[in-house]
């Protein structure tokens, strides 16, 4: 199956090319780690596969579908995509694997202790070419030379953005920082 143009016709132009971007710099990623390029091309490029469905399609297609969804990833959008993604990947377009699976559904929170395609999926789909934030670059050149610190950086900056918000954190997301934080990360 082309997935390129399968996803062209779910996505916005801008979503699009986003995904586009999160694919090449996965594959870089993959090159540099020595993980599976074929896996981090898919997962990278169908990480928001569901992302411009509405929130209502969500509910319904996991309803549908069988599958439990946190209460904490209903109350919270923007994380509803991931989890649908993952199972929406394997339901609709047939990838029925493990490591594809978890690099899609913790795309955005993250968790503690990740495997080496879901760090690389949940790093490039924050430095990819098109993102433009204020620490990005200090983080795109981090992401080459060290994997881990570069996730320790984008979750602190995700985390500050959070708070100073007044929006939730993902317990997985708390995790994740406190696991990099006993791994000796500091930024």
């Amino acid at each position: 199956m082309d997935y390129e143009k399968y996803i062209e016709k779910l996505m916005s132009p801008k979503r699009y090319r986003h995904s586009l971007g999160v694919r090449d710099m996965a594959v870089r990623l993959a090159e540099k780690y020595g993980a599976d390029k074929e896996k981090a091309y898919i997962a990278g490029l169908l990480h928001d596969v569901v992302k411009d469905f509405t929130y209502e399609d969500m509910i319904d297609y996991a309803n549908k579908n069988g599958f439990q969804l946190e209460e904490f990833i209903i109350k919270e959008p923007k994380l509803l995509h991931a989890a649908v993604g993952a199972y929406y990947v394997k339901i609709e377009l047939g990838i029925d694997d493990p490591e594809i699976f978890d690099a899609i559904y913790y795309h955005t929170t993250s968790k503690a202790d990740m495997p080496l395609l879901t760090k690389i999926i949940y790093i490039a789909d924050a430095i990819e070419c098109n993102r433009n934030y204020p620490e990005v670059e200090s983080i795109r050149q981090k992401a080459f030379e060290k994997l881990d610190e570069a996730i320790f950086m984008v979750l602190k900056y995700t985390i500050i953005k959070l708070v100073s918000s007044n929006r939730m954190l993902h317990t997985q997301t708390v995790n994740a920082m406190n696991y990099f934080l006993m791994k000796g990360c500091k930024i």
